[in-house]
């Protein structure tokens, strides 16, 4: 396989969350890649079982279709909390949240199920992206990354992207009780089905997260990759498939 010189259009959801003008996010779809089979066809990710050339291409053909200003920082994620700072040094950080500060400096996470939270100070400056899977909402990796940007969260707004809805996301009591336990609120979160076990809302403890950090600005929310074959990868529904990618950066 060779890599194109030229990009093809991309799947791209384009994030609205009221950011300052510069700002720019969103959510790559599975389609206008160069992966082959259950990785069909806009997998980002190196990590799972695709060409290397894939790869290389489909990422060539994300900064080219969305005119970034730089490669996004790539991070080896590990459903933790830790945050890298973008300093424009790092190369594929041990983190599953990033922060920057600068102008051109993009941010990137990727997700197949887990959900992928952008966030911005109102001037546009300080820039925050998570990935936010039940273990890392858990770990607090949501405190940490609105911690890092230092700022309040008051200032902050968010965008939730693409993740497994409620629906389609069963777990067992334990994923509950970890919850619970820290925040009895959380409760609210999940739901019992006939197994036995829980249908547990993502998208709502996230919210609950971030609103108990003062981050009342919440867009997004509304995605299902579960469900929407589609348009993304799901690894409950196929732990062979790829990963869509997450990204938000300011302009140079």
């Amino acid at each position: 396989m060779t890599v194109p010189a030229a990009p093809a259009t991309i799947g791209w959801l384009a994030a609205e969350f009221g950011a300052p003008a510069g700002v720019e996010a969103g959510t790559t779809t599975r389609v206008g890649g160069l992966s082959r089979g259950s990785l069909s066809s806009f997998n980002l990710a190196a990590h799972v079982a695709d060409e290397p050339l894939a790869v290389a291409g489909n990422r060539s053909r994300l900064r080219a279709a969305l005119e970034l200003p730089s490669e996004p920082l790539w991070l080896r994620q590990v459903h933790g909390a830790g945050v890298a700072v973008h300093d424009g040094r790092a190369l594929e950080p041990e983190a599953d949240a990033a922060v920057s500060f600068e102008p051109g400096r993009v941010l990137a996470v990727l997700t197949a199920d887990c959900l992928p939270v952008a966030l911005a100070s109102g001037d546009g400056t300080r820039l925050g992206l998570a990935h936010a899977g039940w273990r890392g909402l858990v770990a607090g990796v949501l405190e940490r990354t609105v911690a890092a940007l230092g700022v309040p969260g008051a200032e902050l707004v968010a965008w939730l992207g693409p993740a497994i809805g409620a629906a389609a996301f069963e777990v067992g009591g334990e994923v509950r009780a970890a919850f619970v336990a820290a925040e009895p609120a959380d409760a609210v979160a999940f739901r019992p089905n006939e197994r036995g076990r829980w249908q547990a809302d993502l998208y709502a403890l996230a919210r609950a997260r971030l609103a108990r950090l003062g981050v009342t600005r919440v867009a997004g929310g509304g995605e299902c990759t579960f469900t929407d074959a589609g348009r993304f990868y799901s690894h409950r529904r196929d732990p062979r498939g790829g990963r869509m990618a997450t990204l938000l950066w300011r302009g140079a």
